[in-house]
């Protein structure tokens, strides 16, 4: 007698491996920065944002030669305590390091690839 599986069981079974298979990619492009590094200027918009998955985000205004145009560098927060020091630290030249995470899949996470780490108010 030959045994058959359930198309049921084969669907549920098809789900959780879908389900594993996301998980570990969310897991992987989370735990390991393509780069680090340091950034600094003037903090000049920080805010919590979203519909569903609020996260952390701000912009920095990038010091350069005096008569350039200022570049900005966005970046997202996951942590709370340093999303408090940048809100304290509004308006001022901060120093912030960040690691790059490429090919994070959701914006619940971040809008940008690149998280801050550790903040420096200057």
């Amino acid at each position: 007698m030959t045994r058959r599986f359930s198309p049921v069981l084969l669907l549920i079974g098809l789900l959780v491996v879908a389900a594993l298979l996301f998980w570990g990619w969310v897991m992987a492009t989370l735990h390991f920065s393509y780069s680090e590094g340091e950034r600094a200027g003037y903090l000049q918009k920080f805010s919590k944002r979203g519909w569903i998955c609020k996260t952390w985000e701000g912009e920095i205004l990038l010091t350069s030669m005096p008569g350039a145009i200022p570049e900005k560098f966005e970046f997202s927060v996951r942590d709370d305590a340093i999303a408090q020091q940048l809100t304290a630290a509004m308006g001022k030249r901060v120093t912030l390091s960040y690691a790059q995470h490429k090919g994070v899949p959701s914006n619940c996470f971040g809008e940008t690839e690149y998280y801050v780490e550790r903040v420096q108010i200057q």
